[in-house]
């Protein structure tokens, strides 16, 4: 069974939320290693940046301000910038598997533009660096809505879910599967509605090859990808909508376990919480 890594916030209301969980197992085949267009190599001097809004092992996020997208648009003077934010990766310090999954969440990011899913917008690549030019939610993750706010009320749940569908059948229209479908990847623009966000898990299927990586968070995941089953794709992002949906209304996660063992027995035999 593969590794997990697990940390917990307790909400407003006393519920105990997983956070930040990921595992993964055997790889899967990557569908690209490169780009698909290679990107312009040049500086970002000309989008001022703001702030960092995270960082990670690799990589760092900085809102910045985007002329040209801002010109594009908003279809007025360049002078009104667009805020976006920027996903800068060292690409020094990722092996070859880690270069081809970015390449691959590149690409699938490129084929998306729906209204519930974060724009990719550019791609700058230098010789050192990857920048990830990306809509700005800034009303941040539902994970912290829940976790500051408590459980939805139904109305609001209701169309959160509805937006949160609308994305993933897209992305399966797509042959796209996310695969790592959880409240700390969907955010919040600014009129809070649903930004589906962080395909770094995700991958392209047709039908004639199951997938078989184990990946995302154990709490959302279904129980074929502990059972270590091969899988279509859909259907393992379906399993973590439900999951999504209990999680709105109730505030909780219905197969919180701090162990692995232990929340793939409580998924398997429907052991969730009330």
């Amino acid at each position: 069974m593969p590794s997990v890594t697990t940390t917990s916030t307790v909400s407003s209301s006393g519920v105990r939320l997983m956070r930040k969980t990921s595992c993964t197992g055997t790889n899967d085949q990557a569908n690209n290693s490169s780009f698909q267009h290679n990107p312009d190599r040049k500086s970002l001097r000309d989008q001022p940046k703001i702030r960092t809004l995270g960082r990670g092992n690799f990589a760092k996020v900085k809102l910045a301000q985007h002329v040209s997208t801002g010109r594009e648009k908003l279809k007025t003077s360049p002078i009104i910038l667009l805020q976006v934010a920027v996903k800068v990766i060292d690409k020094t310090q990722l092996n070859q598997a880690s270069l081809k999954k970015l390449f691959r969440e590149v690409n699938i990011m490129k084929m998306l533009n729906h209204p519930n899913i974060v724009r990719l917008y550019e791609v700058i690549e230098s010789e050192r660096h990857v920048y990830l030019v990306m809509e700005y939610a800034e009303n941040g993750e539902v994970f912290d809505h829940l976790v500051a706010h408590g459980r939805m009320k139904e109305r609001e749940a209701r169309a959160a879910f509805r937006q949160i569908v609308s994305a993933v059948e897209y992305c399966h229209q797509k042959k796209i599967v996310h695969r790592d479908l959880k409240a700390e990847n969907l955010l919040f623009d600014g009129y809070f509605n649903i930004k589906l966000a962080d395909f770094g898990f995700s991958n392209l299927f047709d039908g004639s090859k199951k997938l078989d990586t184990f990946c995302g968070s154990p709490p959302y995941a279904a129980p074929e990808l502990f059972q270590g089953r091969k899988y279509d794709g859909p259907e393992v992002d379906v399993w973590s909508l439900g999951v999504i949906l209990y999680t709105l209304v109730s505030g909780s996660l219905p197969f919180d376990a701090q162990h692995l063992k232990v929340s793939f027995n409580r998924s398997a035999f429907f052991l969730f919480n009330i």
